[in-house]
């Protein structure tokens, strides 16, 4: 009769420890807000980005609306977003580009991020780099092209399109960037407005802010 192998009780401890540490793992995913198309609610889900937002504002100039709603345009607030990948037959084909996490940003720019702001061990799926990518690249934008920060409109097309691409002008017979450029504006307007009726409470929710207004 073969004997039945019966594992030490440390090394069932270990691989339950294992386990446990990767559900953890899989539970610090983050899924995107409920009600996407209201800040007040996305904040209230998620409080911690507002004030991601707020710093990213305080650091660059870029207004909270602006920053949140290029991100959901960008991504929907889905943290490992890439663009679709292409197939021939069953065979997998390069995505179209190397846009990554909330904020979309490709390699290269995503390089010289960094180097510019000295964040070696910043990720383009976590919500706060990825706003203050946003704010530095839309600083940048303003200080080469003279595009107001207050100008969703024409600063989400310089962001999609490059600095270069902008000042080409090709982008003015692109029809769908502009229908998108649009709807960018639209939202930064709306979520400008709700953020309105719920700002004082995101700003003043910590314990210690004693004289918060």
């Amino acid at each position: 009769m073969t004997a039945r192998w019966n594992p030490p009780a440390s090394r069932l401890a270990a691989f339950a420890l294992l386990a446990l540490s990767l559900l953890a793992l899989g539970g610090c995913a983050t899924v995107p807000p409920r009600h996407a198309d209201n800040i007040c609610q996305v904040f209230n889900q998620y409080p911690e980005w507002y004030d991601d937002a707020h710093d990213a504002q305080q650091r660059w100039g870029t207004p909270i609306n602006v920053l949140m709603a290029f991100v959901r345009r960008e991504s929907s607030f889905r943290e490992h977003a890439r663009p679709e990948r292409r197939w021939f037959l069953f065979i997998p084909l390069p995505r179209k580009s190397s846009a990554y996490g909330y904020a979309q940003a490709q390699d290269p720019v995503w390089r010289r991020y960094r180097k510019a702001t000295g964040g070696l061990f910043k990720s383009r799926s976590d919500m706060d780099d990825a706003l203050d990518f946003i704010g530095w690249y839309t600083d940048l934008i303003h200080r080469q092209l003279g595009i107001s920060k207050w100008d969703p409109e024409h600063l989400y097309i310089a962001y999609h399109e490059g600095i270069g691409g902008y000042r080409s002008g090709r982008w003015r017979h692109n029809r769908a960037l502009l229908a998108t450029a649009r709807g960018v504006a639209f939202r930064a307007g709306e979520y400008g407005a709700q953020l309105k009726h719920c700002e004082q409470s995101l700003r003043c929710r910590h314990w210690y802010q004693f004289f918060c207004d």
